[in-house]
C-alpha cells in the first residue's frame, strides 16, 4: 500500500504543479483524487507497480480502480465452475494468459469441461496463453471451439488430456496460425495427422512436447519440419516409433533453430541418427539420449565435439555402450556444461576423470549423476570434488564402492555448497533448463 501511496502523491504533485505553479500555498487539501487525475494517470500509476499483491491493493481503493485494474490484467490462474468463470471473463476481458489447469493432488469430478473450454473461447478473446494441463474431462469439442474463436492464441498446453484426439488438435492448428507453443505430452490418442496440421498452418512453431505420443512416427516428424523450420525445442521422450529417419529430418530442417531435444528411451534411434544431428545442429544446449542403448562412443564424441560450446544439460543414462572414451570427451570438452547424468552406464570407470584438474570446464558444473556406476570409486568422487568448485547435486546412488563413510575415511572435504544423495531421500536443485 505504501507503494501505491507513494506514487498517487508523485502524480497528484506532478498534476497540481502543472495546473497551479510552485505555489503550494493554494493546495487545496480537499481536493479529490479521482476528480483531478485521469483514467491513463491512474493507468500509469498501476504499470509501475511490479508485484501482484500491490497490483490487488491498487484495486480495493474504489470501483473506479478495481475496473481499471480489471481491464489492465493481463493473466489469471484460476479454479472456477461455469458461473464464476463467466464472472471473470466479463471482469478480465483482456487477459493474455489463463491458467486453468487441474491439480493431480486435487482431481474432482468432473472438472474442467468442454462447457467451461467454450466460456473460455467465447469470453476471452484477447488470450495468447492458456494452460489446460490435466484436464482430463475436456475433449476435441472443447478444443474445437478454441481454434474457432483465440486466433490470437500462441502458446497451449493441454498435457494429459487423454480424451483430446487429432480431430480437436487439427481444429486448433486451423484457427490459431500464430501458435509458438504446443504442450502434448501423455496425449496418446494423437497421431502424425496433428503434426501435419502445424505443418500446414502454424509455421512459427517453436516449441513441441509430445512426451509419451507413442503414435508419433518419423514419418510425422518428418511432415512436421516441412512447414515448421523454426523448432527451437522439442521433447518426443518415450515416443517409440521414433528413429534415425525422423531425427536426421528435425536435424537437417531445424538446423539453425534447435536448442533443446529430447529423446529418452526413443530405442530406435542409434549412431545414424546421432551422427547426422551433430552434424548439422551444433547449437544444442539441452540434450537427453537416456535409454538410446545402441549408441556407441564414436557417436557420442561427434555430437560432444559439435555442441561442446554450446551444451549445458546432457543425460545420457542408460547408454549401455558408452565407456571412459566418451565420458572423458565431455568433461575436457563442454566447458559450458551445468548438469550431466551418466547413471547406469556400468563400463565408466575412474579412469574417466583423470585429467580432469588441467582444464576449465568445471566452472559451471552444478549437478553430476553417477547412480548405478558400479566401476567409480571414492578415488573418481575425489576428483570429481576437488574440480568442481560450484557443484551443488552429486548423485552416487547404488554405487557400492562409495559410501559417507568412504569419503569421510579418505578423508575427503564436501563443499558446504554440495549435497551427495546416497539413498533417493535428498531433493535435486534447480538448474537453469535442467533435464534432471
Amino acid at each position: 500500500m505504501a507503494i501505491v501511496e507513494s506514487l498517487l502523491k508523485e502524480t497528484e504533485n506532478s498534476n497540481f504543479n502543472s495546473i497551479h505553479g510552485q505555489n503550494q500555498n493554494h493546495y487545496d487539501s480537499r481536493v479529490c483524487i479521482n476528480e483531478t487525475l485521469r483514467d491513463d494517470e491512474l493507468r500509469a500509476i498501476l504499470s509501475k507497480l511490479e508485484s501482484d499483491k500491490d497490483k490487488e491493493v491498487f484495486g480495493l481503493v474504489c470501483k473506479r480502480w478495481l475496473h481499471l485494474q480489471s481491464t489492465e490484467r493481463r493473466k489469471i490462474c484460476a479454479r472456477a465452475g461455469l458461473y464464476m468463470l463467466r464472472r471473470l471473463a466479463s471482469r478480465f476481458p483482456r487477459i493474455h494468459e489463463l491458467d486453468y489447469s487441474q491439480s493431480l493432488s486435487r482431481s474432482f469430478y468432473p472438472g474442467v469441461t468442454d462447457e467451461d473450454l467454450k466460456v473460455i473461447a467465447n469470453g476471452f478473446r484477447c488470450l495468447r496463453v492458456l494452460l489446460l494441463s490435466h484436464c482430463k474431462g475436456i475433449s476435441d469439442a472443447g478444443l474445437l471451439a478454441i481454434g474457432s474463436n483465440l486466433h490470437s492464441l500462441q502458446s497451449l498446453d493441454v498435457s494429459c488430456c487423454r480424451k483430446v484426439t487429432d480431430k480437436g488438435l487439427c481444429g486448433v492448428a486451423e484457427g490459431c496460425s500464430d501458435l509458438r507453443s504446443l504442450h502434448l505430452a501423455g496425449c496418446r490418442l494423437i497421431s502424425d495427422s496433428t503434426l501435419e496440421a502445424l505443418s500446414n498452418n502454424c509455421r512459427n512453431l517453436e516449441e513441441l512436447v509430445l512426451q509419451g505420443c507413442i503414435n508419433i512416427t518419423d514419418y510425422g516428424l518428418t511432415v512436421l519440419v516441412s512447414g515448421c523450420r523454426h523448432i527451437k525445442h522439442l521433447d518426443v521422450n518415450k515416443c517409440t516409433h521414433v528413429g534415425d529417419a525422423g531425427i536426421s529430418s528435425i536435424s537437417e530442417a531445424c538446423s539453425a533453430s534447435l536448442r533443446t531435444l529430447k529423446m529418452l528411451d526413443c530405442y530406435k534411434v542409434g549412431d545414424a541418427g546421432i551422427s547426422i544431428l551433430a552434424k548439422f545442429c551444433k547449437s544444442l544446449e539441452t540434450l537427453i539420449i537416456g535409454g538410446l542403448r545402441d549408441i556407441t562412443d564414436a557417436a557420442v564424441k561427434s555430437l560432444v565435439l559439435s555442441c561442446h560450446s554450446s551444451l549445458k544439460n546432457l543425460r545420457m543414462d542408460w547408454c549401455l555402450s558408452v565407456t571412459d572414451s566418451s565420458l572423458s570427451c565431455i568433461l575436457n570438452h563442454c566447458k559450458n556444461l551445468q548438469a550431466l547424468d551418466i547413471g547406469c552406464c556400468e563400463e565408466v570407470t575412474d579412469a574417466a576423470f583423470h585429467g580432469l584438474g588441467t582444464g576449465d570446464f568445471a566452472e559451471n558444473l552444478k549437478v553430476l549423476k553417477v547412480s548405478n556406476c558400479p566401476k567409480i570409486t571414492v578415488s573418481g568422487i575425489s576428483v570429481i570434488l576437488d574440480s568442481c568448485k560450484l557443484l551443488e547435486y552429486l548423485d552416487v546412488r547404488s554405487c557400492p564402492h562409495i559410501t559417507k563413510a568412504g569419503l569421510d575415511e579418505a578423508g575427503i572435504q564436501l563443499p558446504e555448497t554440495c549435497n551427495v544423495n546416497y539413498n533417493g531421500n535428498l531433493t535435486e536443485p534447480d538448474v537453469p533448463s535442467s533435464i534432471l
